[in-house]
């Protein structure tokens, strides 16, 4: 990701310690992601009701405007790895760019009522929220970014009231984008390089969660989508051919494949499991033929059931001794990394894997537990005083201050990860290990502060790249972290958090 910056295009150098490749991005300080365009609403309301009702709550009591800091983060990674890809960002600074309560807003919040039949909100509070205007700075991690649990992915600093009010939707975004991008990036490395569409709008929940997980899954490595609205917003590829219904349509499949070639001469990739699956490739030859003769080429085609792994073998076999060599064998039907990974060890020929209900859901995990906490609030006297939350389990514990995350850059690769406080500097090599529960020593090298400007005092100052930049940064990130999948990636407290966390554990416990 691209740091905040005052030009219009910017040449990525191929530095050794940066992520990216050399390439030229384009950038823009306004967000690329349009949610205006889907839902044409302000979003004061895009919220729970106990988010309304604790903000009043700091109103009355003259706290509304006391800074204060919280963090995003998750306690345990998805799909059974030990990271996840950051996503989202984008999607969460256009919200809060347009964050405001509209006079009709405030007009249904003055009609709700508590358990007295009463109004629940007064007058003079309505009147606050519909003035109000955001104020809060927001430091996060680039999309594309390789976060581990516990490390703030959003930090957020501002009136306490403020803070509060955005957390519902900021974890919505950010939580399902980082889930689904995620799993694509598992989907796309199990599929060793071949091409990977992103096929789940049909079985998304909901039409916005049908766009956002294209987007998403695009930033974890998808080449393409099948959305059409996803592919004008984000400038996303956008593939496809025919379905079943269309071989239905005609007499046999045979004139099906030709009727659909002479009106797409230059799409044709045919789905030939209808009605007996060799015989549909069969029938996809001769039509690619008579295309051929046409000056025109077969792209593909496509399996959608059966044993695909046989099939596959037999089809490319059939394209090969007709002179097909380089039609494209493409797979569908409930893939994910799994059954990709299983299908190549099974001598599978599929060159291209559409990935529908088990991306677009994140099926085997279809929710990712981030959270918001508060960690550190002013006092009357303008002084940072430290929060944290106690719980039996230990996972729940939350780390108190305004934290920066530190990755330790080694020989141009990362070696660990440290979460420090701001008002500390940087951390020292001492590191308290979260899956050790101990210490370790990081070896030498430089620090990289993760956490980035975003918003300062609600203005935003974050120049956002093109989305095919920030693909590009997550595919990067993801080849540097493969290389230290043999061993465990340290990750955890400094020295100086640690000690700051526990004494004020032992405080609360006395």
């Amino acid at each position: 990701m691209v740091g905040p910056g005052r030009k219009n295009t910017a040449k990525l150098a191929c530095d050794p310690k940066s992520a990216y490749l050399s390439f030229e991005i384009k950038l823009t300080r306004m967000p690329n992601t349009h949610l205006k365009q889907l839902y044409r609403s302000e979003f004061g309301l895009m919220t729970d009701l106990y988010e309304l009702t604790m903000a009043y709550g700091y109103w009355k009591n003259g706290m509304a405007d006391r800074p204060a800091a919280f963090h995003l983060f998750y306690r345990k990674p998805p799909f059974g790895h030990d990271h996840l890809i950051v996503s989202g960002l984008e999607l969460a600074a256009d919200f809060l760019q347009s964050y405001r309560f509209s006079a009709e807003d405030v007009q249904y919040l003055g009609r709700l009522t508590g358990s007295n039949g009463k109004a629940l909100f007064s007058e003079s509070f309505l009147n606050y929220l519909q003035r109000m205007e955001f104020r809060c700075s927001v430091y996060a991690m680039p999309e594309g970014s390789v976060a581990f649990p516990h490390q703030p992915l959003l930090r957020v600093e501002g009136p306490l009231l403020q803070c509060q009010l955005i957390e519902t939707v900021l974890l919505t975004l950010v939580n399902f984008s980082s889930l689904i991008t995620t799993k694509s990036a598992r989907i796309v490395q199990a599929a060793q390089g071949d091409s990977v569409l992103e096929f789940g709008m049909r079985r998304s929940q909901g039409i916005d969660g049908a766009i956002t997980a294209a987007r998403a899954a695009y930033v974890g490595g998808c080449h393409a989508t099948s959305n059409v609205k996803a592919g004008q917003l984000y400038k996303i590829p956008v593939k496809g051919t025919h379905a079943h219904s269309w071989v239905m349509c005609f007499g046999d499949e045979l004139e099906a494949f030709q009727r659909y070639a002479d009106a797409l001469p230059n799409n044709c990739i045919f789905l030939v499991d209808t009605y007996d699956t060799i015989e549909g490739v069969r029938n996809a030859i001769r039509a690619g033929q008579q295309l051929r003769e046409a000056g025109h080429e077969m792209v593909g085609i496509r399996l959608d059931s059966g044993d695909l792994a046989s099939l596959s073998i037999q089809a490319r076999q059939l394209l090969d001794e007709a002179g097909f060599e380089n039609a494209a064998i493409v797979a569908s039907n409930e893939l994910d990394e799994h059954s990709i990974r299983k299908l190549k060890e099974q001598g599978a020929t599929i060159s291209i894997w559409g990935a529908g209900t088990r991306l677009a859901t994140a099926s085997d995990q279809p929710a990712l537990g981030g959270v918001y906490k508060l960690s550190a609030i002013q006092n009357e006297d303008g002084e940072w005083e430290d929060r944290i939350k106690l719980s039996e389990e230990a996972i729940k514990v939350s780390n108190p201050g305004r934290q920066q995350v530190f990755r330790r850059m080694s020989a141009g690769h990362p070696s660990g990860d440290v979460i420090q406080d701001v008002r500390d500097g940087v951390p020292g090599s001492r590191l308290w290990e979260y899956r050790t529960q101990d210490f370790r020593v990081l070896p030498e090298g430089d620090w990289e502060e993760l956490l980035k400007p975003v918003f300062e005092g609600g203005k935003l100052v974050y120049d956002f790249p093109a989305l095919q930049a920030v693909r590009q940064y997550s595919l990067a990130q993801q080849r540097l972290f493969a290389e230290k999948a043999a061993h465990p990636y340290p990750h955890g407290l400094s020295q100086s958090l640690y000690d700051r966390k526990m004494a004020m554990m032992e405080e609360v416990e006395a």
